[in-house]
């Protein structure tokens, strides 16, 4: 088998450019305008080393290619190619037993770093599945490349029990995060059980993540399980694990190590087969510095981490976001759903949101409560919300012209306009041009000496700018 790629799609730009991509380096591809051609080749016994499929097209679509490529040939490389950046495409990808899921629209050189790894672990077997996911996990929302990291490590994780340890701002949707990681896991049809550490109290939390024996303490009058019973067969999710006090976390680490344990009181070991999902808002890894978290049960915990971005770091997601929230708010409340005014949206995605997607949700819940028409505008806002401070509200009046320019950054971005650096260069140029002319009172010698350009390059410049 040679060292090839076929390219599947639809769509000739898409083509194009990932041929022109992948001949540069150096790897030899393939392309087909729809699935039926590239399945003749396949059925007659050719293949390549890697295929990289569309999923929405005519006739047959990429998962439907992708089982029956695999029907020949188990073991191909398969690249996913969607428009539609969700959770439940990431996660059917690699059910299906794609070797990678590429949203759209993709950068050219993660594709062909993408494909330069395919056809290095091109030989590598896939796990098989037989189990079924159950429904997806519909409140988490995402196109930023952020989200999307988050999407593929679900999806890669969903043949998998190994723990897995998530961190993230409060409010950025760590228990929906571990919902989904259990839903789309071998375990999804056992039970998910939950436990917050910070919001029990320091003397409560062994009898209920480990149950107690009857008479076990004052008041103890009868046995109860655990949480860890609770959840065997199925997964755990420890929410503020950095809030476990010491002396749980030995015995969590013991748990983990031996799969069983004691009750509060018992003598008798209790076995167990539980998924451990843990979360933190908290640096851990300060955590043990500083001793307050054992550094044996991190290392224990921390065999996969996922990293929730926060709301500022997906301001794109935010129209969608606030779109979801307010249609759920609406049947929640029962009654119409109301709409986001243009500049209503603007103003959400200009907005801090200290409280992440929570705060999102609970504003939104707000506005279909208190916004007077159906609607949404500007001033229907709760007076809290304030608008993002580019390099916040202390610095020097001499960072003014930073705070404009990330203001100015910020609206160009938030409108999806492209090649702004190129635009930013340019009015910057010309403005410490014009300035420095000002100031020298048009020496053009002293300006360019001003500005550290060469004679050239200023003449250059006067020119491009029409300044005489």
């Amino acid at each position: 088998m040679s060292r090839s790629v076929w390219i599947v799609d639809d769509d000739s730009s898409i083509r194009w450019v990932l041929e022109k991509a992948f001949t540069a380096a150096n790897i030899n591809c393939l392309s087909f305008d729809n699935p039926e051609d590239l399945l003749l080749q396949i059925q007659s016994g050719q293949a390549p080393m890697v295929i990289v499929s569309d999923v929405r097209m005519p006739q047959m679509d990429g998962m439907q290619l992708l089982e029956e490529v695999h029907k020949h040939f188990p073991d191909l490389p398969f690249i996913i190619m969607t428009a539609h950046s969700d959770l439940d495409s990431a996660v059917n990808a690699y059910r299906g037993g794609a070797f990678e899921y590429l949203p759209k629209p993709f950068d050219v050189d993660e594709a062909v770093a993408l494909t330069q790894r395919a056809l290095d672990n091109a030989n590598d077997h896939t796990s098989d599945t037989n189990f079924e996911p159950q429904g997806p996990a519909k409140d988490i929302i995402g196109g930023a490349p952020a989200m999307q990291e988050v999407f593929r490590a679900i999806g890669r994780l969903s043949r998998s029990s190994i723990s897995v340890l998530i961190n993230g701002q409060s409010g950025t949707g760590k228990e929906l995060v571990a919902q989904a990681l259990h839903k789309h896991s071998p375990r999804a049809k056992q039970a998910f059980v939950a436990l917050n550490m910070a919001a029990i109290p320091t003397e409560l939390v062994e009898s209920e993540l480990f149950g107690h024996e009857k008479g076990a303490f004052t008041g103890a009058q009868n046995m109860r399980t655990g949480r860890f019973e609770q959840a065997n067969g199925g997964t755990l999710f420890l929410d503020e694990i950095g809030d476990m006090p010491i002396a749980v976390q030995t015995r969590l680490l013991r748990v983990l190590a031996d799969g069983q344990f004691y009750r509060v009181g018992g003598h008798n070991p209790v076995i167990v087969d539980v998924r451990i999902i843990a979360a933190t808002h908290q640096n851990l890894e300060e955590n043990v510095a500083n001793g307050s978290f054992r550094e044996d049960l991190y290392h224990r915990l921390n065999v996969i981490k996922i990293h929730i971005p926060a709301l500022n770091q997906r301001r794109e997601d935010i129209p969608l976001l606030a779109k979801h929230f307010l249609a759920k708010a609406a049947k929640e409340l029962g009654v119409e759903m109301k709409n986001l005014s243009e500049q209503a949206a603007y103003k959400l995605t200009a907005t801090e949101w200290p409280g992440n997607v929570r705060q999102l949700e609970n504003t939104c819940r707000w506005l279909t409560v208190m916004a007077s028409g159906q609607e949404i505008k500007p001033s229907d806002f709760p007076p809290e919300l304030s608008v993002v401070k580019a390099l916040g509200q202390n610095e020097k009046s001499e960072n003014d012209w930073r705070i404009l320019l990330a203001n100015w950054a910020d609206e160009q971005l938030l409108q999806g306009k492209n090649d702004i650096l190129d635009s930013a260069l340019l009015h910057f140029e010309q403005v410490l041009l014009t300035r420095a002319l000002h100031h020298t009172q048009g020496h053009k010698q002293e300006a360019a000496k001003r500005l550290g350009w060469g004679r050239n390059t200023l003449s250059r410049k006067l020119k491009e700018f029409n300044i005489s």
